[in-house]
């Protein structure tokens, strides 16, 4: 006759844990606890919130991207005065890419606080994921000014080297064909005049094959920073796919 109420009790005290890491990482005592479940259940869980309905954290995560960019572009557009947009569309680049958002999750914890099951190799990336889910949920829980604070001053500030991506290499190019020596697949690039922009100034587009297979495509004002954005989408996926 007492199950019930142990029950309750034992679930009291996982959600008050889980509220407690979120709070460790957030900075504040998060508002909408359902909001930031979601945003931390990945697919394979087919997770159940307590009233009920199946969720699963891709809207959130889909949110979290764009608001991320949104934030990054912001910083670096007021730090870097004296730069041109091709500096920083670089350097958000360097700071979004998958790798750092992976490392970044990894350090803030946020695998302590996922649901999911049989993941395998990916979860790294799931975890890189289910943080530009939290963006999402910060962002409708706290709104735009309350989600920057949260990137620049508890991410950025903390977690990121902004000198260090200045001066990392950027030669993607040379790397992903270095990769595919290492590993005998054939590497070529592809590169076309895709369209001329109002000032008639013509934009190139890349695409990049892997033995054969079409893997990624780049954009740039000039056949080589095409080809240079084609690469480091490559490197991502090779990275993010497993493909080693």
């Amino acid at each position: 006759m007492f199950k019930p109420t142990i029950k309750i009790f034992f679930r009291k005290k996982k959600n008050q844990k889980f509220l407690e890491k979120l709070e460790a990482i957030l900075g504040y005592y998060p508002r909408d606890e359902k909001l930031y479940r979601t945003a931390f259940a990945h697919k394979s869980a087919f997770y159940k919130l307590d009233d009920g309905p199946v969720v699963n954290n891709e809207r959130l995560e889909y949110l979290g991207d764009a608001i991320l960019d949104a934030i990054v572009a912001e910083y670096l557009f007021k730090r870097y005065i004296k730069e041109d947009e091709g500096f920083l569309t670089k350097m958000r680049s360097k700071i979004v890419k998958r790798k750092n958002l992976d490392q970044i999750a990894l350090m803030l914890g946020i695998q302590d606080l996922i649901f999911y099951k049989g993941i395998g190799n990916n979860y790294k990336h799931i975890c890189g994921n289910a943080f530009e889910a939290l963006v999402g949920a910060v962002y409708l829980d706290k709104g735009y000014k309350k989600t920057r604070k949260f990137i620049v001053k508890r991410i950025i500030s903390k977690y990121l080297d902004i000198e260090a991506l200045l001066n990392e290499d950027s030669d993607f190019k040379s790397r992903l064909i270095e990769w595919g020596q290492k590993v005998r697949k054939e590497i070529v690039f592809e590169t076309s005049e895709k369209y001329t922009d109002k000032d008639k100034n013509p934009y190139f587009g890349a695409v990049v094959s892997v033995g054969g297979n079409i893997i990624s495509e780049g954009l740039g004002r000039s056949k080589k920073e095409a080809e240079q954005q084609a690469a480091e989408n490559a490197l991502e996926k090779i990275e993010t796919d497993n493909l080693h």
